[in-house]
């Protein structure tokens, strides 16, 4: 299991261990998900009395953090390799749950936390790789911003909140606030739980959320709130097509895509920045290139339906895979699950899906770790016969189901509709749509959608992967 290890060089190690080993990040260090590792900057001093700053050069007020004892710490955290390396200031970008998610994908971080009026410029340039700041005012020193945004990127790491897809549907979803919530008792200081939390009615407790995260959005962020009305009206154009196009209304409402480029609903771009994914359609070849010019550098794996901007990514070097069908289902009844043993995967497990479902055989984007990732997210899951599994099914990062595979031996037996039907009650529990796409020649896995009860869009799609050529 893939452990991200967190080194923070600091004045203050105590303050580091204390702040963040009780909770989630403590039991994730025990499960050894993640490794927290507090460097006394002192350590490294030359002084015999362990001492780190001196007056700055030109005159002022305060000390200045000297260069070598932070130099010769960061030189022993990383041992001459180059990780990234984070010094917490003032003067950085804004940190942000962008930021968060771009820094849950690295396997090794650094934090350097400054003290007194700040670290000498020439370790900085030697060592830091970004400056990130987490808000526009002056602290003690760097150990809280180092902390929060520790914090912040731990609970993105698969496997730390738990098999939950809980890291998945983290803050500001929707670009809307959390809804107000209430425990016991009843009544507190005059104050009555709102009736309908009290009414068992799920459907009514559930639009009673999204008004009040609404109204509350308004009200306090109308920023976030702009960007919400602006994907609900794109949901609704969407809507007109809706098979065709369910896979990029599904990635706006769960809060996943971002929209890059919209003209009407003839020409839509969007970005799931966490798997690094595109959606989009194009109406004709002169918004195809237009599609084509604004796809972020990032950009792995685009998802299209459109025949003429397909080739415009070929001849631009992604690797195009399919034809894929896609198909729906909008019904909200839970499908019945009629095999016995089918549970969450565990890593365990991953050697047994990656010999049967990697590299072409398992589309793009699809390796290892990616695998991996999906099983620490609690999206994969195994059908077992006498403990032995011998089928497996899972949703995708992007939002999709998929990964469905049977041994020979077990087929015919409803094991596959069985493994299906548990991924679309997970989705329905969440109040997503469940969807898919299949390729064009599985004519089995078609029947068996139809069976469950899905439709089928109208077009035709292509997953195109970015190559090496194409990022070189």
């Amino acid at each position: 299991m893939r452990t991200t290890r967190f080194h923070v060089l600091t004045l203050f190690p105590e303050m580091i261990v204390q702040g963040l080993s009780p909770s989630v990040i403590g039991r994730a260090c025990e499960k050894n998900i993640i490794s927290l590792n507090a460097v006394n900057i002192r350590d490294y001093s030359t002084d015999r009395h362990g001492k780190t700053d001196d007056y700055p050069y030109g005159g002022g007020a305060g000390m200045l953090m000297q260069a070598q004892p932070v130099y010769d710490a960061h030189k022993a955290v990383t041992g001459g390799k180059k990780i990234r390396t984070i010094y917490v200031t003032p003067q950085g970008i804004p940190f942000t749950q962008a930021k968060a998610e771009e820094l849950a994908k690295e396997d090794e971080l650094v934090f350097i936390c400054g003290h007194y009026e700040g670290i000498d410029e020439r370790v900085l340039e030697e060592t830091v790789t970004d400056y990130i700041s987490i808000g526009d005012y002056v602290l003690t020193g760097g150990e809280l911003p180092a902390m929060v945004m520790i914090d912040a990127i731990a609970r993105l790491i698969p496997g730390v909140l738990g098999n939950d897809f809980s890291s998945e549907e983290e803050s500001f979803h929707n670009d809307l606030l959390e809804y107000p919530q209430y425990s016991r008792p009843e009544q507190w200081h005059g104050r009555k739980v709102p009736e309908v939390l009290l009414s068992g009615n799920h459907k009514k407790v559930t639009e009673w959320r999204l008004e009040q995260a609404k109204q509350r959005t308004s009200a306090r962020r109308p920023d976030l709130y702009r960007k919400y009305q602006e994907k609900q009206q794109l949901i609704k154009r969407l809507a007109v097509h809706k098979r065709n196009n369910i896979h990029m209304m599904e990635g706006l409402a769960r809060g996943q895509a971002e929209i890059l480029y919209s003209d009407a609903v003839s020409t839509v771009l969007l970005h799931n920045r966490r798997c690094k994914t595109c959606m989009a359609i194009a109406a004709d070849e002169a918004a195809g290139i237009t599609i084509a010019e604004k796809l972020p550098e990032d950009t792995e794996l685009v998802m299209v339906s459109d025949f003429c901007l397909k080739e415009l990514l070929v001849q631009r070097r992604f690797k195009a895979y399919g034809p894929y069908v896609q198909m729906l289902y909008t019904r909200r009844e839970v499908l019945p699950v009629r095999y016995r043993d089918i549970r969450p995967l565990t890593p365990d497990h991953l050697p047994y899906v990656c010999g049967r479902y990697c590299d072409d055989a398992g589309g793009p984007g699809v390796d290892s770790e990616y695998i991996r990732a999906r099983i620490q997210a609690g999206a994969m899951y195994g059908a077992f016969a006498e403990e032995r599994i011998v089928g497996f099914a899972g949703i995708h990062s992007e939002g999709s189901l998929g990964m469905l595979f049977v041994e020979e031996p077990f087929r015919r037996q409803g094991i596959a509709a069985a493994l299906e039907a548990c991924a679309v009650n997970r989705m329905l529990e969440k109040g997503w749509t469940p969807y898919g796409q299949i390729s064009a020649e599985n004519t089995a896995s078609i029947k068996l959608q139809e069976k469950l009860g899905f439709y089928r869009a109208e077009k035709t799609f292509w997953w195109l992967e970015k190559t090496l050529a194409n990022s070189t």
